[in-house]
């Protein structure tokens, strides 16, 4: 009896403490839920219904049905900023797997100097964009930039690179690769060094060159990581603002307006809530389709 006693006490202390583990648990998981249901789900939501609505923060929302939506098809700046967009987008995308792939294989030995130049690479990531955007505005300078100071060593005019229509978005999309770079090249070195040496050790008896390696064996062991981060680089070719903001406010021309620079322009600007909302989820819905097409694509060539 007193054994029995003794092991009922002991299996209720063992209740109690796995009580006390699993209320432990869910109050962890509980702050992360609430931070993701305030500053997430229910932003969305909000979101949706005010693209309904003619909304302007200092009054009531008034209920405008798909009037919002409809007026995007005849707004010529939204085309502007769309053009600009994918234009950005077809740019930016290829350049930037590129090269952070070509980094991170660069980067994919064992040598002690290696891992140097690896924070170095990895530094532009942990930058802010104000920072990131004040430098770069001095390099572009037509005037007294480095770059165009490197192109006279060479003979080369360089072009008036923020100011001039033809080149602006050029000048964004190559501060926007440095700023990425690092982080995609940390991914690449991840799924490099996931590869199993034998297979490159059987590549080399076969006779193969270094681009047979690559193509054979590289690329297709890298089709998921590739997969991860050209659905990263379009996601965030499409939500592309703080480049535009800092270095051409749009311009010149409306050259380098985007999107969201036009729904920040729109609603905080304008105070039109709304309507920057509804073009908010036309952006949703563009993001959703190029991010399916990849998929539908890197499905197809791992099939």
């Amino acid at each position: 009896m007193e054994m029995t006693s003794s092991s009922m006490k002991a299996n209720k202390k063992k209740r109690k403490r796995k009580s006390r583990s699993s209320n432990m648990a869910y109050l962890f998981i509980l702050v992360p839920v609430i931070l993701l249901l305030f500053f997430n789900i229910i932003p969305i939501f909000m979101a949706i219904y005010y693209s309904f609505t003619d909304y302007s923060v200092v009054a009531a929302p008034k209920w405008l049905g798909l009037e919002n939506y409809s007026k995007i098809l005849d707004d010529k700046y939204f085309g502007i900023a769309l053009k600009n967009t994918l234009v950005y987008t077809a740019l930016y995308v290829p350049l930037g797997l590129l090269t952070s792939l070509g980094a991170a294989m660069l980067l994919n030995t064992k040598k002690k100097a290696v891992s140097m130049f690896r924070t170095f690479f990895y530094i532009p990531a942990l930058c802010s964009s104000v920072a990131t955007g004040t430098i770069w505005y001095w390099l572009l300078n037509p005037q007294m930039g480095l770059f165009n100071k490197i192109l006279g060593m060479f003979g080369v005019a360089g072009p008036a690179w923020l100011y001039d229509s033809q080149w602006a978005m050029l000048a964004i999309v190559i501060m926007s690769v440095w700023m990425g770079m690092g982080a995609n090249m940390m991914i690449f070195l991840a799924g490099l060094q996931g590869i199993n040496p034998a297979l490159y050790e059987a590549a080399d008896i076969e006779g193969a060159n270094a681009f047979q390696k690559f193509w054979s064996i590289t690329r297709p062991q890298l089709s998921k990581v590739t997969f991860l981060v050209v659905t990263q680089l379009l996601i965030g070719a499409f939500q592309v603002f703080d480049q535009a903001y800092m270095l051409t406010q749009g311009g010149p021309g409306n050259a380098t307006i985007t999107i969201v620079y036009y729904i920040y322009n729109e609603g905080f600007g304008s105070l039109k809530m709304g309507y920057a909302s509804a073009m908010s989820m036309v952006l949703f819905v563009v993001i959703f389709v190029f991010a399916m097409i990849n998929t539908k694509v890197t499905n197809n060539e791992n099939g």
